[in-house]
């Protein structure tokens, strides 16, 4: 039995992000056409443009794909300790999600008509994941210096991200996500059991 056209086009779009997601990390602003990331997704370039009329359409969607990957990936945590919630949110900047974004961030610097959008998108990202994180990490926003706290947690995160780019900093980041969470226990209290 054929899946409904509605699911099929929702599969083809998902196809589509996913594929400009990967497009973006491999080869960049500049390497990713519309035509490279429709061939990647196995469909026409009048499909892809189809549902993406643009360039900007397409990797301004990418970035609210990866925004829904990450939030969701941060709400499959299991309940854990800090230490695991901060390596968790370390993580995610540190992976494919993080590079293609990056990758975006890069190009809205330099177009015009894409800063808008993108700088819209990652407000709203970041709103988000910033909220995620509040409720993962068990803290309690009223308390002052807690918002400051987890910002500066979510900070640390991408920077690490950005460390991460160039060489392997897996064993430096062991340590720094240790630290973080020492902090944050002292800062935020212990999660509630």
């Amino acid at each position: 039995m054929t899946p409904p056209k509605q699911d099929r086009s929702r599969a083809t779009r998902q196809r589509l992000l996913a594929s400009a997601v990967a497009c973006r990390t491999e080869r960049g602003w500049a390497g990713s056409t519309v035509s490279v990331v429709a061939e990647r997704a196995g469909v026409s370039r009048g499909v892809a443009q189809h549902h993406f009329r643009t360039r900007e359409d397409l990797f301004t969607g990418a970035v609210d794909y990866v925004a829904e990957e990450r939030s969701a990936a941060l709400r499959a945590l299991p309940a854990q300790g800090r230490a695991e919630v901060v390596a968790a949110l370390v993580d995610l900047y540190t992976g494919p999600l993080f590079r293609a974004a990056l990758q975006l961030w890069v190009a809205a610097s330099n177009e015009d008509r894409l800063r808008p959008r993108v700088t819209e998108l990652e407000a709203g990202a970041g709103r988000k994941t910033h909220r995620i994180a509040i409720e993962v990490l068990g803290a309690d926003e009223t308390r002052p210096g807690v918002r400051e706290t987890a910002q500066g947690l979510l900070d640390m995160a991408r920077n690490l991200g950005l460390a991460n780019l160039l060489t392997d900093d897996t064993a430096r980041r062991a340590r720094v996500v240790a630290q973080w969470a020492a902090l944050l226990d002292e800062a935020l209290g212990r999660p509630p059991a």
